[in-house]
């Protein structure tokens, strides 16, 4: 999955979610293939020995580390949501499609900690908060804070952050 994700040759995900007993669908998430940052990939142990496919790695996902903004629902608590409205979402986060794939992992591990500072709207100190956090996620960067801000400038060209004043930014 990361050498998929690396090579721009992901697929995109839908997750289900429902109810075992009834069969109904409860939740219906869409992640495009651009949408999935190499840090939201956590690696599985090898099956063992004995195992048919020995030796395999598999991986699951962390859905906390792709962006709100990525994570389109189709179905939410059992509620169809209109279709126009997924079509609105998917086209909000389409640009992300444009950028290079090394590029596109750092917009969206910043987008989502942007989002995690819980404000509407946000200064460049806010922002470098992150710092310690996308240090752990891109160690082998060491101008973080130049990253930042090159990507928030990016997040800016793609109209998913509004650039309000200088060192000031909104989420639309």
């Amino acid at each position: 999955m990361m050498e998929a994700i690396k090579e721009d040759r992901a697929p995109s995900y839908f997750f289900l979610h429902y109810d075992y007993a009834t069969w109904n669908v409860r939740n219906l998430l869409l992640v495009p293939h651009f949408a999935f940052p190499t840090s939201a990939i956590i690696k599985c142990p090898p099956l063992a020995p004995t195992a048919r496919r020995a030796g395999w790695v598999g991986c699951n996902f962390d859905l906390r580390r792709i962006p709100t903004d990525a994570r389109i629902s189709i179905v939410t608590e059992t509620q169809i949501v209109p279709e126009k409205e997924v079509r609105e979402k998917f086209k909000k986060v389409k640009p992300l499609k444009e950028l290079s794939v090394k590029e596109r992992g750092w917009t969206l591990d910043v987008l989502n900690g942007v989002r995690s500072l819980g404000k509407r709207e946000f200064t460049n100190t806010d922002a470098y908060t992150l710092v310690g956090q996308l240090e752990k996620l891109h160690p082998d960067n060491r101008h973080v804070r130049d990253k930042i801000r090159q990507q928030l400038q990016v997040l800016r060209d793609a109209k998913l952050l509004i650039h309000a004043s200088s060192g000031i930014w909104r989420l639309p």
